[in-house]
């Protein structure tokens, strides 16, 4: 897969039979295709300048291409998908959670760069952040960083709603899921040391009518390897659950934010995290709907034009 100069530098190609607005900044854009092939960065320039033209915009700005890069990633958005207001204030300080944790405890290479309640895909809400340059590993603070981020969202369900919802299962598998890579393939214990105990390069057994994967590993270390699973999951959610109340006010102004706005970039978090509050101005729900242009040949903006994808063998986008 292409690294970020290499993506930025593909993006550039694909642009070139488009029209693009001067805001647009396509290091950003690569920043945040890791894993992205050609192909996959062809079909976002498609998309976007599909969006462009559906908008009757005469050029592809930056809201286009964000949002052809989240379609590509996660699928459409889903407003159609209602919720009510219990649900949907659960979801915003969710997210508020995982944002202002990443936020506060981050080092600065991997910066909040979205977050949103707006459905996509199969989940509720979201929170993006844009690593600075591509990462091939990870310490262990950074993972450390990383699953308290991940059980952010469920522990600000429980310091502000004072319950906890089925909304955290994707958090909490892939959480577990690195903190047992940590622990049985990264030599990240200090109980269990540098051996690797995962089956994962095992050839499975059939025995009759399932399959099951040989066992290399006594049934003390097993219980071991789960002790410290469960450590590294207890010291995150504890370092996120004093995160959150150390920063309370800031976590009720991220949710607030959220369920008036439903979408804040990275500069407006950063904000809310500086001063507590957030300095865009409310939007006025009950304004009239701008009124549209004639379509008229004079007012009809010609739709941007479409690149051609390269003869690249796609590739699947992240996890």
């Amino acid at each position: 897969m292409p690294d970020i100069n290499e993506r930025e530098q593909i993006l550039k190609i694909h642009v070139r039979s488009v029209k693009l607005a001067k805001e647009v900044d396509l290091a950003i854009i690569a920043r945040g295709t890791p894993g992205y092939s050609g192909a996959d960065l062809a079909n976002l320039v498609n998309e976007a300048a599909l969006t462009a033209a559906r908008g009757n915009k005469k050029a592809i700005g930056m809201e286009e291409m964000e949002e052809a890069r989240d379609k590509v990633r996660w699928g459409r958005e889903r407003r159609s998908r209602l919720m009510d207001e219990k649900e949907k204030k659960c979801t915003a300080y969710h997210e508020a959670g995982h944002a202002l944790v990443q936020a506060v405890l981050d080092a600065g290479e991997y910066p909040v760069h979205k977050v949103t309640i707006i459905p996509r895909g199969q989940s509720l809400g979201s929170t993006m952040y844009l690593p600075t340059k591509d990462k091939y590993t990870q310490s262990k603070k950074e993972l450390l960083v990383r699953l308290a981020m991940v059980m952010g969202g469920r522990i600000a369900e429980e310091t502000i709603l004072g319950d906890i919802t089925s909304g955290a299962y994707s958090d909490i598998r892939y959480a577990t899921a690195i903190a047992r890579k940590m622990v049985c393939e990264w030599g990240m214990s200090e109980k269990l040391g540098n051996v690797h105990y995962g089956v994962d390069d095992e050839q499975p057994i059939f025995l009759g009518r399932e399959l099951a994967r040989p066992q290399n590993v006594s049934e003390a270390t097993t219980r071991v390897i789960d002790e410290e699973v469960r450590r590294f999951m207890d010291e995150a959610i504890e370092q996120a659950r004093k995160v959150l109340n150390d920063n309370k006010d800031k976590l009720i102004a991220l949710g607030e934010a959220l369920l008036e706005f439903e979408t804040l970039d990275g500069e407006e978090v950063m904000e809310i995290v500086r001063t507590g509050k957030l300095s865009r101005p409310p939007e006025n729900k009950n304004a009239p709907p701008p009124v549209l242009p004639t379509a008229s040949t004079e007012n009809k903006a010609e739709p941007p034009p479409m690149p051609d994808a390269p003869d690249i063998d796609s590739a699947p986008a992240n996890a």
